[in-house]
């Protein structure tokens, strides 16, 4: 089955109109989409794309997309590069190290997942920022990290962004309220 992607820097998400190139898709009415020649569509849906060892989270499902596209700002949101030169493009991590490369055809820039290589394993996983894992932590009343992530993959709460959050330093208020103090004994004193 061929699963071509067009790279498309005005798309707001991965999205793709056919269900079967999902995993662990997860049935959800999660809005619409309103394509360029104003005709608007439903999304039913998102799952994972798993091809040669790479990972792609949180693709759209739209009902009637008849192209799959891969969504430039959601790639540059995960801290990767997309870098588009004369006859090619590549998407790639910071550290420049080549996750996903595709062709120009007809001016439009497309990458043809069945004939990647599976040298290594890669998740293009969304990952928080310091400031957006943070705010999480507490707003929901200095949950650990772990418990936050645990409820955003079992999909417990609804309104999370759908991240990766990781602690960078010791919050000061949790690191206060594990504090162990032992009391201090009343003392009586013959005068």
């Amino acid at each position: 089955m061929v699963c071509l992607w067009i790279a498309d820097s005005g798309c707001s998400r991965h999205m793709t109109g056919n269900k079967s190139f999902l995993t662990n898709f997860v049935e959800k009415f999660c809005g619409t989409v309103k394509f360029g020649n104003d005709h608007i569509a439903p999304i039913l849906g998102y799952g994972d794309i798993v091809r040669n060892g790479i990972t792609i989270k949180r693709v759209a499902y739209v009902e009637g997309l008849r192209h799959n596209l891969f969504s430039v700002g959601q790639f540059c949101d995960n801290n990767l590069q997309v870098l588009f030169r004369r006859y090619d493009c590549k998407v790639q991590m910071e550290e420049g190290v080549d996750i996903l490369t595709g062709t120009r055809d007809d001016n439009l820039f497309t990458i043809d997942l069945n004939s990647l290589s599976s040298s290594s394993n890669i998740c293009l996983l969304s990952k928080a920022t310091s400031q957006q894992s943070w705010l999480w932590h507490r707003r929901l009343s200095h949950l650990n990290f772990q418990t936050i992530n645990a409820l955003i993959d079992q999909q417990l709460v609804e309104g999370i962004p759908d991240f990766k959050y990781e602690d960078d330093h010791v919050c000061p208020a949790c690191a206060i309220g594990k504090m162990n103090v032992t009391s201090v004994k009343n003392a009586t004193f013959d005068l």
